[in-house]
């Protein structure tokens, strides 16, 4: 067990929230109980998550999807104001890192994604790693475009859509950015990326990827940031003495 403001502290300190400008709330974002034994992580906090948390007296939530977005409705009703009383009834904490989450150059969704496609990571194309939000790497020698959309699907457990680039051939450098980054193609293209990975596709993505001659493969938003949220509660459990359980709320999306 451990006290809940030192939990928050120690994530703070790990994902350093401060140098990120985000569109949503990082860190604590509805305060429970001020002491944690059981901590349940997932992607969303949505209503399903929340019900898990309560069936396993959960002391904590922790998610990479949590409230208080950016242009979001302020009124607290409906299915708002049922999820918030839903945590403020059983005094369940909700803890929420959202790109700080995506960037960490070790537990973050792009390092995890990386690592379980067996990515060499070299950099990323929009900053230091750490910072930067479109990782790149060299994937396996010998992996055309269609051999990387198996390889990815083998690992997701979900097929990802693939655009092909009018021209084939081997891959030798790989981009990718987990959830929703498909307007970061160019960026991709921009490093030098032979194939760029994200979560989520546009109709807008698949002229651009065409015409920039990039392959691209959406797979998954909820599915391709999975990772990053369980290795932080894992690192917590080993570090305070407490108790974790991921909980992957099916979501094709």
């Amino acid at each position: 067990m451990t006290n809940r403001d030192d939990l928050v502290a120690a994530c703070d300190r790990l994902l350093e929230p401060e140098r990120f400008k985000d569109y949503t709330l990082n860190g604590l974002q509805v305060a429970g109980r001020d002491r944690v034994a059981r901590v349940m992580s997932g992607v969303t906090a949505c209503q399903a998550l929340l019900d898990e948390a309560v069936a396993w007296q959960a002391d904590l939530l922790l998610v990479h999807h949590g409230y208080f977005w950016k242009n979001e409705p302020v009124a607290i009703t409906g299915m708002k104001r049922r999820r918030l009383a839903t945590l403020l009834a059983h005094d369940i904490n909700l803890l929420a890192y959202h790109l700080p989450l995506d960037a960490h150059r070790e537990l973050g969704n792009n390092a995890e994604l990386g690592r379980r496609l067996g990515f060499t990571v070299t950099g990323c194309a929009d900053g230091a790693l750490g910072e930067g939000l479109v990782w790149l790497g060299e994937p396996s020698p010998g992996l055309d475009a269609r051999g990387l959309a198996r390889k990815v699907g083998d690992c997701l457990g979900r097929e990802p859509l693939l655009i092909e680039a009018p021209d084939g051939g081997e891959i030798r450098r790989v981009a990718w950015c987990t959830g929703g980054a498909q307007d970061m193609i160019a960026t991709a293209w921009e490093a030098g990326a032979d194939a760029f990975i994200s979560g989520e596709i546009s109709e807008r993505t698949t002229h651009l990827a065409r015409e920039l001659g990039i392959h691209y493969l959406a797979a998954g938003h909820h599915a391709t940031e999975r990772y990053g949220v369980q290795a932080l509660g894992e690192r917590l459990a080993a570090e305070c003495g407490i108790e974790h359980r991921f909980v992957d709320i099916d979501n094709p999306a």
